[in-house]
């Protein structure tokens, strides 16, 4: 029997479960995202990637202030099970205890280890050769309760994007839940509490904590280059500007190599651009101005050759 399912989630990662979850005739009953919101320079108002998909399967939608006032909703319902993910908002007891088979949380970390907003860029500032994905039953503490399943993933490609790397986790996650949610309903799976011993947790990702510090050494700011991408970016100022990078590799400094303040801007091969860091160079493959497009060092550089010798701050 299909279980009735509501399912609670906003971004790219929860609409990647939930297109999965339709495909694979688990489609939700209700679908609870948060509010509209303005986005980009223009502030043209943007509806979060969960709506989009649930409008398209004509799938009902609640967009609450608060969690709490769709309470009356999810009862109508009589979920067997919420499926929680990305949400944005913590989650009260009155809501998780509304389904029979209680609410399963897609966690993309290997839980207790980064428990919070932030984990997939953890593990790429972190230098992680692995994480995972953790689906846990959620309790009224973040991200705290007990493993129902959880599995390793390998990350093979040593320059990948948190952009990417959410998309695999959350494809690989999906297929998770789909073997998982079956399992759980018939109570074939016992749940275990998390190792608190192992436990470490992320932070909420501001705008300022894309700003680089070019004393810190060259590995460091690349990895922070990838983790951030697509937000919150990592910038830094250029002539009084703020100049975005969304694509750079670390090269590494020699007795023979120039050696200048840290933020100096070379010249490299291929037409980039090599900082100068703490350690080591790194070197810009593309990047964007405020106003600007998006554009590689190499076509960058065709109108601002001079360019070479700035001090990025």
């Amino acid at each position: 029997m299909k279980p009735k399912i509501v399912f609670i989630g906003t971004p790219n990662f929860a609409d990647i479960i939930l297109k999965e979850l339709i495909e694979n005739n688990l489609e939700p009953s209700l679908v609870i995202t948060n509010k509209d919101k303005p986005k980009g320079r223009k502030g043209t108002i943007s509806s979060p990637p969960v709506k989009l998909t649930a409008e398209k399967n004509k799938i009902p939608i609640l967009q609450p202030e608060k969690i709490t006032e769709a309470k009356k909703d999810i009862e109508k319902i009589h979920p067997d099970i919420i499926i929680l993910a990305a949400y944005g908002q913590i989650i009260p007891e009155q809501i998780l205890n509304i389904p029979k088979y209680g609410t399963l949380n897609v966690h993309p970390s290997l839980l207790p280890k980064y428990r919070g907003a932030s984990p997939i860029q953890s593990a790429i500032l972190k230098g992680e050769s692995e994480t995972g994905v953790t689906i846990i039953l959620a309790n009224k503490e973040l991200d705290k309760g007990p493993v129902v399943s959880s599995l390793i993933f390998k990350i093979q490609n040593p320059r990948i994007t948190n952009k990417e790397l959410e998309e695999q986790l959350a494809s690989f996650g999906a297929n998770l839940l789909i073997n998982t949610i079956p399992k759980w309903i018939k109570g074939d799976i016992k749940p275990r509490e998390q190792d608190e011993s192992k436990k470490t947790y992320t932070q909420i990702l501001k705008k300022e904590d894309g700003r680089i510090d070019w004393t810190k050494n060259a590995n460091q700011i690349e990895k922070k280059v990838r983790a951030f991408n697509p937000w919150p970016t990592t910038y830094c100022k250029a002539k009084n500007q703020t100049m975005k990078i969304w694509k750079a590799f670390v090269t590494k400094q020699t007795e023979t190599s120039p050696k200048g303040p840290p933020g100096k801007v070379y010249l490299a091969t291929n037409n980039n651009l090599a900082v100068q860091c703490g350690k080591d160079y790194l070197t810009i493959e593309e990047l964007q101005f405020e106003g600007k497009r998006r554009m590689t060092a190499e076509e960058f550089l065709k109108g601002n050759i001079d360019f070479i010798g700035t001090i990025l701050k």
